[in-house]
């Protein structure tokens, strides 16, 4: 692989807007961070919704409109829509933006995990909002289901619209999980992998682990297009094991809230930036969107729904 795709997860669910003045909340402020990474050398941007009143994940249609249609009017990056949504909500809400969008790419989760941010905590004790320290004492009694019937159904839906899934990974077990899949005829060629590293309930962030689930996929899946990225402290570092092995990353807000230690980043764009210098330093050319849609063997910008 000579050129990489770079994703940014702008938003997510996970971090609470106590965390950093930065995270983006209102949809002009997630369409900013989106539009700000592309222009920074991101292919892909990962877009959850959230209320603009509190930051608590959402999976309004109307704002996730006010979000993709605002990055559309902007730059041609690829927008991978979430299907994991936030913490609770029911399959149904999650999926809901696929129908009603057709993007080119959105989250696919591989299988059910604890999803536990509860630690945080320790050190946070102070919160901008109600919800905040609720849901994130809810993580300590949470599975994130994905079952395969619920699988089965995401698939179908992203099978009938042409939108390619991405799948993510936080265990070796989901590798198996994909593979079976395959084989039933829901999960179709050509396979895209996100390997997510460090997340409470999954393997940790280690180079070994890294190494360790592409050569599980490997001898599973047979050939794969794979990115990864990494929760917290370890987003660059496991980034960087990621370039040296020829694989894709992801970095943004979603994941680490930091640009440096104990330097808050000030946009997901910080976070390319580093990347790509990385990347370049690496001699590896930086996939641009229409690059990214060729190798991942998108339906284009043409043909979705915002």
């Amino acid at each position: 692989m000579t050129k990489i795709i770079v994703t940014a997860a702008v938003t997510g669910s996970i971090h609470v807007p106590s965390m950093s003045p930065y995270l983006p909340i209102t949809p002009d402020e997630i369409a900013e961070d989106a539009v700000r990474a592309c222009d920074a050398g991101a292919a892909v941007v990962h877009i959850h919704a959230r209320d603009p009143k509190i930051g608590k994940p959402v999976s309004d249609i109307n704002i996730y409109r006010e979000i993709l249609s605002n990055i559309r009017k902007r730059c041609n990056v690829i927008v991978c829509t979430t299907t994991g949504g936030g913490l609770g909500m029911t399959k149904e809400e999650r999926i809901s933006v696929v129908p009603a969008f057709k993007p080119e790419l959105a989250s696919f989760n591989m299988g059910s995990v604890n999803f536990a941010l509860y630690p945080v905590l320790e050190k946070f004790k102070d919160f901008k909002f109600d919800w905040e320290k609720q849901y994130l004492e809810f993580t300590e009694d949470f599975v994130f289901s994905n079952t395969f019937a619920t699988m089965k159904y995401f698939l179908s839906t992203m099978n009938s619209l042409d939108t390619r899934p991405e799948l993510e990974i936080y265990d070796s077990a989901m590798i198996n999980n994909a593979a079976q899949l395959m084989y039933e005829g829901y999960l179709k060629r050509p396979v895209y992998l996100q390997f997510v590293l460090g997340i409470l309930g999954g393997l940790p962030a280690t180079v070994s682990n890294l190494v360790f689930l592409y050569n599980s996929a490997k001898e599973l899946i047979g050939e794969f297009n794979w990115s990864v990225c990494a929760a917290g402290r370890n987003q660059l570092k496991i980034c960087a094991a990621a370039l040296a092995m020829g694989g894709n990353v992801r970095v943004g807000l979603e994941d680490s809230l930091y640009a440096a230690k104990g330097v808050l980043a000030k946009s997901s764009a910080d976070q390319v930036e580093k990347v790509v210098r990385i990347a370049r330093e690496l001699s590896y050319d930086i996939a641009t969107p229409d690059d990214a849609r060729q190798i991942l063997g998108l339906k284009g910008l043409q043909s979705v729904n915002f």
